[in-house]
């Protein structure tokens, strides 16, 4: 078992490999005998309960995705045997996604919601050991199933890192590339076999 609980977030705007990054983590830390709980999908439900999505999100969506995120890694973190929660989409993803669709539509939001939801994922970074956030490549071909507005998700992947870099957030940024996926891996698996090392 591991000494204390791994925590690792990933961000990053759509179809950028998170969720692949994820599973090939799991995969390696599976191999060497750490126990993985992981936590997905907020999108997916959020869109199944009616709330808006992409373009359209509000501080409502923001909200829910964020506390809802809280709650699924809560629940992963008590799971009897885990050693390490590999989250998809942390809080912080939810508000640059915010901030994207409200600068897309024209808009602003008020003072004072802004910095409640500001401050809901605030709470929430000191518990990540790693955060990696995906860069976007456009040259990497997207499922024709998905038709992304190509504007919007430019948006979201320059909030995600300007929010990471304005208020000094550790993280690493990963690449597309085989070499930038690879060291994402190492890192994650570095620092979970270091932290279950009696």
């Amino acid at each position: 078992m591991t000494s204390k609980l791994v925590q690792i977030g990933v961000l990053g705007t759509h179809s950028t490999g998170k969720t692949t990054l994820l599973k090939r983590i799991e995969t390696e830390l599976r191999a060497h005998g750490v126990a993985v709980a992981r936590t997905g999908r907020l999108a997916k439900r959020a869109a199944g309960i009616g709330l808006p999505k992409m373009t359209q999100h509000t501080a409502t969506s923001t909200e829910w995705i964020t506390a809802q995120g809280i709650a699924d890694e809560i629940a992963a973190a008590t799971t009897a045997d885990a050693e390490v929660v590999l989250a998809d989409r942390a809080p912080l993803d939810a508000l640059a996604y915010l901030h994207a669709a409200l600068e897309y539509r024209g808009e602003h939001l008020d003072r004072l919601e802004s910095e409640r939801l500001r401050l809901l994922v605030a709470t929430q970074l000191p518990k990540y050991n790693l955060l990696l956030a995906t860069v976007l490549d456009e040259s990497v071909p997207v499922d024709e199933n998905h038709n992304y507005d190509v504007r919007y998700r430019r948006l979201v992947n320059r909030h995600i890192h300007a929010l990471l870099t304005d208020d000094a957030i550790p993280h690493h940024r990963v690449t597309s590339d085989p070499d930038g996926q690879n060291r994402a891996v190492e890192r994650a698996l570095e620092l979970c076999l270091r932290e279950a090392a009696p």
